[in-house]
């Protein structure tokens, strides 16, 4: 819950001429929903992608707040940000919710990018690896492999979000790898190979090379580090 529309367009226009020319790399901006239309404007002319925060698994309806799928596409974005630590902590979402919002993504043409990951509890039990394939496969059930492939998986672990704390590269690369080995198990190896894992939790300039140079890490949710002109640090990563 970052920028105001004028804000955000403001730091587009930092952005742009550091990132908005990339081929071999993806960017994608997800800023808060009412500055969708602002920054769907500011990055016309450029390769940066814009998706939602979250989005509601209905297309219309007395759901007050909510914001519906078709709205988003409307309003020109690509991808959306699904299953968000944040919203499962703070606003109850369940793997469940999650699947339904990933269905309906999908149905209207919007690129989920569906996040997993533990809290420190869960690490210390134990049963980081259980709870992630769980997430994961709950997430993507029903969705056949031809919208699967298209999905991005983001790896967040809860305890390293905005803490400065971040995984290690192999702590990562470990959970990545998980994920991969579930997404074999359900669509096989041709088709979990095309599905992007990210890393998120407190991804830097200063540690991006050396997380996205691991085998399983295809690039990174980037949270607080977005939001100044050294992202462009971690594009380059």
């Amino acid at each position: 819950m970052n920028k105001t529309p004028m804000q955000a367009k403001e730091l587009i226009e930092t952005l742009k001429p550091l990132v908005g020319a990339e081929e071999n790399t993806e960017v994608v901006f997800c800023p808060p929903y009412i500055c969708l239309t602002t920054a769907v404007e500011a990055v016309k002319g450029t390769n940066i992608k814009i998706g939602a925060q979250n989005m509601y698994y209905e297309e219309s309806g007395a759901y007050t707040g909510e914001v519906a799928p078709n709205m988003l596409k409307e309003a020109g974005c690509d991808y959306v940000i699904l299953g968000h630590s944040e919203r499962r902590g703070y606003f109850g979402e369940t793997d469940e919710i999650v699947n339904k919002k990933v269905l309906k993504a999908f149905e209207h043409d919007l690129i989920p990018i569906i996040c997993v990951g533990e809290t420190l509890e869960q690490r210390e039990q134990g049963i980081t690896e259980d709870l992630v394939r769980l997430q994961t496969k709950i997430a993507l059930k029903d969705v056949p492999a031809s919208d699967a492939e298209k999905a991005v998986i983001a790896y967040e672990p809860i305890w390293a979000i905005g803490t400065g704390k971040t995984a290690t590269n192999e702590q990562a690369q470990e959970v990545c790898g998980a994920i991969r080995k579930v997404l074999c198990e359900v669509y096989g190896k041709e088709t979990a190979e095309k599905i992007r894992i990210q890393y998120g939790g407190s991804v830097n300039a200063g540690n991006a090379a050396d997380l996205f140079a691991m085998p399983d890490i295809d690039g990174g949710l980037v949270g607080g580090a977005s939001l100044k002109a050294d992202f462009a640090d971690i594009v380059k990563a």
